[in-house]
């Protein structure tokens, strides 16, 4: 009997009446002769509001307790959808991730799994159609609750399917992965396949579709994940590894991240030392440094970096030890700009990519001020005013 895991995002389970549509959905399914999978996250924005909670009583809640308090969320959510298709004659179980044999292990509020254990599931799918699983959560090897962080229901569901030897169904409120972001480039076009390393590298460059870290796990076990629109006919993306028909395409797709800090900083002596302790005063302060560019002349080093603009006061204070230390320095701040990347795993062997985005921002006259690659990318900084004419340029040139 055909085995399938699916995922259902916390949008997707919002209200009783998206687990009561979803119930039936997954009634027809298990009617075909299909046993099922079913990973949750929590109902709409529960976790947000469980850590509103917390942050009432101390802006620095014991990081054990607050994944007890997050865990509550998924908890109430797989209870509910067992109630449902319960209710409707289908023989479904609620499972935390301790009950589903997720053992984690690193730090509480950003654990990894360590272990699924899969008899577990497999003895739970003779007794029942559905098994109903908590995303987001499993228990460490001092027996406590601990969570996965960001994207971790996409992580629980990538697993489970990764021990069963299964695909992978992500359902969520957007129709696949587009080539752009439809809320900045309408027009974006949903692409029917994308492989894991164009996937890994949206996500690393700004696409919400999919965590970075579950696309990994994906490639790392062959697991084909599939992401569409609950409850839609739309058809939907399939994650999967490279095909011919992919490499043929120099571009896939381009990705947009807003709020950006960009930074320059001169007269840095041109010593090993000098730039090394620069990255380890950001480092002290958890500044999350993304782009990296560095030229070195006449003794004298010049840096630039970029960061997210919701972590300027960590910056501000690495700064300030800096031109302490450093008094010859001078800083440049600009807090208007945005990183836009494009992506593609056929620039592997396609030439001429770069000499074509050179040419769409002049004849846009849009301004860059970074420039950074990797094998299969391109990444700009630009003004955040010109975000969507540069999409919509670089859209209309690579016929995304």
């Amino acid at each position: 009997m055909m085995t399938t895991v699916l995922k259902f995002g916390g949008s997707s389970v919002a209200t009783i009446e998206q687990i009561q549509a979803i119930s039936d959905y997954l009634q027809t399914r298990v009617a075909t002769g299909e046993k099922l999978v079913v990973v949750v996250s929590a109902m709409g924005k529960t976790t947000d509001s469980l850590l509103s909670l917390a942050k009432q009583i101390t802006d620095r809640p014991m990081i054990r307790e607050l994944d007890r308090l997050l865990a509550v969320g998924e908890e109430q959510t797989i209870s509910l959808l067992s109630i449902a298709l319960n209710s409707r004659g289908v023989p479904a179980v609620s499972l935390t991730g301790q009950q589903a044999g997720i053992d984690t292990m690193g730090i509480h509020t950003k654990s990894k799994i360590k272990a699924i254990r899969k008899e577990v599931l497999h003895e739970k799918l003779r007794q029942y159609d559905v098994l109903i699983v908590a995303g987001f959560q499993g228990v460490n090897e001092a027996g406590d609750v601990t969570t996965l962080g960001r994207g971790g229901s996409d992580t629980t569901a990538v697993a489970l399917a990764a021990v069963l030897s299964q695909r992978c169904e992500i359902y969520t409120d957007v129709a696949g992965v587009y080539t752009t972001d439809p809320r900045i480039h309408p027009t974006a076009k949903r692409l029917d396949t994308v492989s894991y390393d164009e996937m890994m590298e949206m996500s690393a460059l700004g696409s919400k579709v999919m965590e970075m870290r579950s696309v990994e796990l994906a490639k790392k076990y062959d697991v084909n994940i599939f992401v569409g629109k609950t409850l839609s006919s739309e058809g939907g993306t399939w994650i999967m590894d490279t095909t011919q028909a992919m490499e043929q395409k120099a571009v896939t797709s381009v990705s947009v991240v807003k709020n950006v800090l960009s930074v320059s900083i001169k007269h840095i002596p041109h010593t090993a030392a000098g730039v090394a302790d620069i990255f380890e005063r950001l480092s002290e302060r958890h500044v999350n440094i993304d782009m990296i560019s560095q030229t070195a002349f006449d003794g004298e080093v010049f840096l630039s970096f970029t960061c997210p603009l919701d972590e300027e006061a960590f910056l501000e204070e690495a700064l300030a030890e800096l031109t302490a230390t450093l008094p010859q320095i001078k800083i440049d701040r600009h807090t208007e700009h945005a990183k836009i990347s494009v992506v593609g795993i056929g620039m592997r062997d396609a030439t001429g990519v770069a000499s074509e985005l050179f040419a769409t921002f002049r004849e846009m006259g849009i301004p860059f001020y970074q420039v950074t690659t990797s094998e299969i990318s391109i990444s700009y900084t630009i003004q955040e005013q010109d975000v969507e004419a540069a999409v919509a340029a670089i859209a209309a040139r690579f016929h995304l």
